[in-house]
């Protein structure tokens, strides 16, 4: 038995449009399924439920709008860890260029002041 290929989602206004063109006699049943390569269990299933008018354009306006809204959610999360991300920026004190000796010092702490050998 051979694997099909990648599970696939059709989107409403798709189906709703594909119904609408075999019931208007635009292209059949089987040039349909074949073009587009789906199965006729699945086509005979979306043509009963444009003929029951569970397939309508209120529907495939929704899915637009939800994919829109989850869409700017995950924007609108981006936004708050970038806001996140500059504010903890702008509280870090500004760094000015300084020598290398500097940095070190800074690494690992305060060199000692140098004795002069114990000599007064």
């Amino acid at each position: 038995m051979s694997s099909r290929g990648p599970y696939r989602r059709h989107t409403p206004q798709f189906r709703l449009q594909l119904c609408h063109e075999i019931r208007s006699g635009a292209i059949g049943r089987r040039d349909a399924a074949r073009h587009h390569n789906l199965s006729t269990n699945l086509l005979q299933l979306w043509l009963t439920q444009y003929d029951r008018g569970e397939l309508t354009n209120e529907e495939a306006e929704a899915s637009v709008v939800a994919e829109y809204e989850a869409r700017i959610a995950a924007l609108e999360r981006k936004v708050g860890q970038l806001t996140m991300e500059l504010d903890i920026i702008k509280k870090v004190p500004r760094l000015r260029l300084v020598s290398d000796s500097e940095i070190s010092s800074i690494i690992t702490g305060p060199r000692p002041a140098p004795s002069d050998g114990g000599a007064k």
